[in-house]
């Protein structure tokens, strides 16, 4: 069955991998390490990942994807080179590969990726939208008339489409995903505590506490350690979710004049549907 199928969600933060009969067998960071002095690949996906901001002068900790797209296609090539290896150790047939990528990637960007997804391996390589590919996923029919309004956060963008009769009546989209939240939370730890937390850690509060809304909701509290930007030292700071609500709302809120913009496309009759049906939302961000 390997040899036939597999689908990629390749993302910019992280990479997953599921095969047609088995499900998703790889979820790991969209992360490679490498040895600057010779361009050597010593760790890749979770591996890599637990290597953020801990590394030797001489070791680089890289996301070749950016924004949802490829920004270095020798690096990308080497990741699923890497990941290809460990779902398939045999590798006695290259597969067939349909690839996920944002709605409004280019055709020179689309071209990178199947290039890329072809030198690491794969026979053949298809692309699906990832909202198409969402509203599949969920179970929803997008062969009928009627309305479905995809919202996907992802890592790097965030994509917004309106689907209907198998295709894509409007769409958009736009980079502010979960890396801009992460950063809006290092950005206001260092200016509030004068404290710096790393990516992963901020990564880590915002699922854990991250909202954008504190009406009506218990307050919630998590312990981080960073570095004293004055003494250099490290510090222990207990941060609160009430706190956190404008940082992040602020950044959210790009996301929600995306999706009024498309709305504002959507014909009539689409949005009489979209009203009963509701809103699809997904991804990893």
């Amino acid at each position: 069955m390997f040899a036939n199928d597999i689908g990629i969600d390749l993302g910019t933060a992280t990479t997953l991998i599921h095969i047609a009969g088995k499900g998703i067998v790889l979820r790991e960071p969209s992360i490679v390490a490498m040895d600057e002095r010779n361009g050597q690949v010593l760790a890749v996906g979770d591996e890599a990942y637990t290597m953020l901001g801990k590394t030797a002068s001489d070791v680089r900790v890289v996301r070749p994807l950016e924004d949802g797209v490829i920004s270095d296609y020798e690096v990308t090539e080497q990741m699923l080179k890497h990941f290809f290896a460990k779902v398939n150790p045999s590798r006695v047939f290259k597969p067939r590969v349909c690839v996920c990528v944002p709605s409004a990637i280019t055709e020179v960007e689309s071209r990178s990726v199947i290039d890329t997804v072809m030198s690491s391996g794969a026979r053949n390589v298809y692309l699906i939208e990832e909202p198409v590919a969402a509203a599949i996923g969920a179970g929803m029919d997008i062969t009928r008339p009627g309305g479905i309004v995809v919202l996907d956060i992802g890592g790097g963008t965030s994509d917004i489409a309106v689907l209907s009769l198998n295709g894509i009546v409007c769409k958009t989209s736009v980079k502010m995903a979960g890396n801009k939240m992460n950063a809006a939370i290092v950005r206001y730890v260092r200016s509030t505590y004068n404290v710096l937390i790393g990516d992963s850690t901020a990564d880590r509060v915002k699922r854990e506490i991250g909202t954008v809304w504190t009406e009506g909701q218990p307050e919630k509290t998590i312990e981080v350690k960073g570095r004293n930007l004055v003494t250099g030292l490290p510090q222990k700071i207990t941060l609160s979710s009430y706190e956190l609500e404008m940082p992040l709302r602020i950044e959210v809120e790009r996301i929600i004049v995306a999706l009024q913009s498309v709305m504002e496309q959507t014909p009539p009759e689409l949005v009489a549907d979209i009203e009963k049906n509701g809103l699809l939302m997904t991804g990893g961000g």
